[in-house]
């Protein structure tokens, strides 16, 4: 039971390289699949490469790779970032429309005088 301090700290030591290389690996697997530029047979070429020398091609890959790798992960944050924009505008939008609409509705029906359409109107498109 004797296991000295110098091998628990290489054991960590090791754990931790084999952590952060499956973190790498996973990394790649993630930006390889998410990239529309390259075609199947380019993706599989790479899996295959990444799969049976998986330290090798982990490395190759962040060096041939590794670049654009973030401006392909900002390229999709912000496109998701403009996609939540024009739903949160197109939202608010069609929202207003329908709650005047509403209000044309209940004027024209005799549910609202004028001055309360007049009012109310003011107050959906002051919001």
């Amino acid at each position: 039971m004797d296991y000295p301090l110098l091998n628990v700290f290489l054991t960590m030591m090791w754990i931790f390289l084999w952590v952060l290389w499956l973190f790498l690996l996973f990394r790649v697997f993630n930006d390889l699949f998410r990239d529309d530029s390259l075609n199947g047979w380019a993706k599989a070429g790479w899996s295959v490469f990444v799969l049976v020398l998986p330290f090798l091609g982990v490395f190759v890959y962040l060096v041939a790779r590794g670049r654009e790798m973030g401006m392909r992960e900002m390229r999709r944050a912000e496109k998701a970032e403009a996609d939540f924009r024009e739903y949160v505008r197109t939202s608010a939008t069609t929202g207003r429309a329908e709650e005047l609409e509403h209000l044309v509705e209940l004027k024209n029906h005799g549910d609202l005088t004028p001055e309360e359409y007049e009012r109310a109107k003011a107050k959906v498109l002051a919001a």
